[in-house]
């Protein structure tokens, strides 16, 4: 009986909660990408203006309910000093979403080799890598085939593992619903890395 009482309270008042890193070099979009994120699954949010938001110093961090899961995400600042400090989240994490600028083509080889790094650790193998094409809104823009052939270096470290390559707006929110949709259901089924059990609140 106790079992069946405990399965119900999980099924009625829980939800499985994933951590989700948000990496990428400063200006790259990460932030506006969470702003859209929240906005869009959160129906009774109002996001903070776009157009107020600024390089993040440390992180943000923020939550979205999708369906049973819970994803709580942890937008970490790209700039090249801080980025020595985001293999100290990789333990936690059940996804990571790599943000690309795709109008810096100056900077993307910086972009490539924090990319590289990411996925050489240890302590994210298996782990599903979601890897945004941001700024696609723009003219301009790098188009998904450049960006792959200009990170094609990195595939053989990518490993057994989950990963997709996809273009987004995070300004316009194109292409932010579905790739969070995609992020859910790859660690919904990542038996490595089981979700903490949340109280619904």
């Amino acid at each position: 009986m106790y079992t069946l009482l405990s399965g119900l309270y999980k099924y009625m008042f829980q939800k499985d909660e994933y951590c989700i890193l948000i990496l990428g070099l400063d200006n790259a979009g990460k932030t506006t990408f969470l702003e859209q994120s929240k906005t869009r699954f959160n129906k009774n949010y109002k996001g903070m203006s776009l157009s107020k938001i600024t390089t993040t110093v440390g992180l943000n961090i923020g939550t979205v309910d999708v369906e049973k899961a819970r994803l709580m995400f942890w937008d970490l600042g790209g700039q090249e000093e801080l980025q020595s400090l985001w293999d100290k989240y990789y333990a936690e994490c059940h996804g990571v979403i790599y943000v690309i600028d795709s109008t810096d083509e100056e900077r993307l080889s910086e972009s490539k080799e924090a990319f590289e790094k990411v996925v050489s650790s240890e302590a994210l193998d298996g782990v599903p890598i979601l890897v945004l094409a941001n700024k696609q809104d723009v003219e301009t823009c790098l188009s998904i085939p450049d960006i792959k052939t200009a990170f094609s270096d990195c595939t053989c470290k990518i490993g057994r593992r989950d990963c997709l390559t996809q273009a987004c707006s995070a300004l316009t929110g194109k292409g932010v619903r579905e790739g969070i949709e995609w992020m859910v259901k790859c660690v919904v089924r990542n038996v490595h890395r089981p979700p903490r059990q949340r109280d619904i609140t």
